[in-house]
C-alpha cells in the first residue's frame, strides 16, 4: 500500500482496505466552488455469491461521491471506480461494494451521519445544506431515510432516553429520540405533537 493511499485514508478517516486511492487534484465544478477531487479504485477480491477468487475483471463503474469533512469551505469529491467482475466458478456477475457509500448512491454514509447530526440542532434545512455544500433535497432525503430506518421494531427501548426537537423544512419542528448513554439515534418523527408521540411509544411492549 502506497504512502499516498495511507495518507489520504488517514485524512478522510476511511478504513476500507478494498479502496485504493491513486491521486488527487483541484477543480472548479458547476456551482463555482473549488473542489478537491480524490481518485480511487474499489476492488472486489472475491465473488460476492460463492466466495471464489477466480474472477474475470469486466471494467468499472465510475461514481462521484460527495464526502463531507470538518472544513466545509473545501468541498471533497471521491471519484470512485468500482470494479465489475464475473466469477469463473459460478458464472455470476457482481460489482464491488463498500460501507463508504450505499449502492447507486452518491452521498457517503459518513456525510449522511454528519447531516443527521446537524438536524438535531436548532437550525433550518437550508442552513444545513449550505454548510455542507449540498442541496435541501439531499438533507430531506437523509431525514426521510432515517425516519424509515428506525421504525423497524417495537420490542425494545434503551433504559435511558434523551428527547430533543429540531427545525426542518419550513421551520417545522421534528422530534428526535436518542439513547441517553450512547447518544445513538433511536427514532426521528416528523412532528412533536403529543398524540403522535403517545401513539409511537404506545406500540412498545410494556
Amino acid at each position: 500500500m502506497s504512502s499516498l493511499n495511507d495518507y489520504i485514508k488517514f485524512f478522510l478517516d476511511i478504513e476500507d482496505q478494498n479502496i485504493i486511492f491513486k491521486d488527487y487534484f483541484y477543480k472548479f465544478l458547476y456551482d463555482g466552488l473549488k473542489y478537491k477531487i480524490y481518485t480511487a479504485e474499489l476492488i472486489q477480491p472475491a465473488c460476492s455469491f460463492c466466495g471464489s477468487v477466480n474472477l474475470i475483471h469486466n471494467g468499472h463503474l465510475k461514481t462521484n461521491i460527495h464526502y463531507i469533512t470538518a472544513n466545509a469551505s473545501q468541498p471533497i469529491v471521491i471519484r470512485l471506480l468500482k470494479q465489475r467482475v464475473k466469477c469463473r466458478d459460478c458464472s455470476k456477475g457482481s460489482m464491488a461494494q463498500s460501507s463508504l457509500v450505499n449502492k447507486y448512491c452518491c452521498i457517503s454514509n459518513t456525510s449522511k451521519l454528519k447531516i443527521l447530526s446537524a438536524l438535531t440542532e436548532d437550525r433550518s434545512m437550508t442552513s444545513i445544506a449550505r454548510e455542507h455544500n449540498t442541496s435541501v433535497n439531499t438533507v430531506q432525503r437523509v431525514l426521510a431515510s432515517c425516519s424509515h430506518r428506525f421504525i423497524d421494531s417495537y420490542d425494545y427501548l434503551p433504559e435511558h432516553l434523551a428527547f430533543d426537537e429540531f427545525k426542518g423544512l419550513d421551520r417545522k419542528l421534528h422530534f428526535i429520540c436518542l439513547n441517553g448513554e450512547t447518544h445513538e439515534v433511536v427514532q426521528i418523527l416528523r412532528n412533536r405533537f403529543k398524540k403522535d408521540l403517545l401513539k409511537y411509544f404506545g406500540k412498545f411492549q410494556r
